[in-house]
């Protein structure tokens, strides 16, 4: 899911529920995460989950 697609949902979800209070800060989330996303420290290799949970890295154990 894209940020863009999921920021508005958010924002669609927090109206339904008369939270419209929410709207900035989920923006800003919405922004502070795509900042992370594209920073240079940030490696190619996506961390995938395991179904409980925990990250894969494929590093090794957890």
């Amino acid at each position: 899911m894209e940020i863009t697609d999921w920021l508005q949902a958010a924002i669609a979800d927090a109206e339904r529920r008369g939270l419209a209070e929410l709207r900035p800060l989920l923006q800003n989330l919405a922004q502070a995460t795509d900042i992370l996303r594209r920073a240079d420290w940030n490696g190619d290799d996506p961390i995938r989950f395991r179904s409980d949970g925990t990250a894969d890295t494929g590093r090794g154990p957890a």
